[in-house]
């Protein structure tokens, strides 16, 4: 894999779920690192005041492969569009820049289920170590999926 200074992603999949029910998960956070990392991630929680309800709100959480901390903030959220934008607030793990936006829509000949994307932008650093750069995008490229299947064991 050619690692780019800029790194671009979307994934996108169904949901068993009506909107509101995936977007009252989604839009915590926490709750979405801990559905896509598992145990790939720890000490996961809300920084400097941040709370689900406030936007702008800092989390942290530690990379366990590299005991790395990653540091971001929810910058933007739109209740009525169901759609939240994340951003890194410090460089991590070879990872100088991180903007990502995920979006819950309805379907609309099957309102049971949802329509969920992902849109990730990576700014990778000069120096970064290419393993440690493929290992992130890896985990991030199953991340949608782990939404998808998170609401198919309700």
């Amino acid at each position: 894999m050619t690692i780019q200074r800029k790194h671009t992603m979307y994934h996108s999949t169904i949901v068993d779920a009506d909107p509101d029910t995936v977007w009252a998960v989604v839009r915590d956070a926490l709750k979405v690192v801990a559905i896509v990392s598992g145990d790939a991630v720890k000490d996961v929680c809300w920084a400097e005041g941040g709370a689900v309800e406030r936007v702008p709100s800092r989390y942290d959480f530690t990379l366990v492969f590299n005991d790395g901390l990653v540091q971001q903030e929810v910058a933007g959220r739109n209740e009525v569009e169901r759609s939240q934008t994340y951003r890194a607030v410090a460089p991590a793990t070879g990872v100088d820049g991180y903007v990502a936006t995920i979006r819950v829509r309805p379907i609309t000949n099957d309102p049971g289920r949802s329509f969920f994307e992902w849109s990730r932008e990576l700014t990778i650093a000069d120096d970064a170590d290419t393993e440690v750069v493929e290992t992130i995008i890896a985990m991030m490229a199953k991340q949608a999926d782990s939404i998808r299947d998170y609401f198919a064991q309700k």
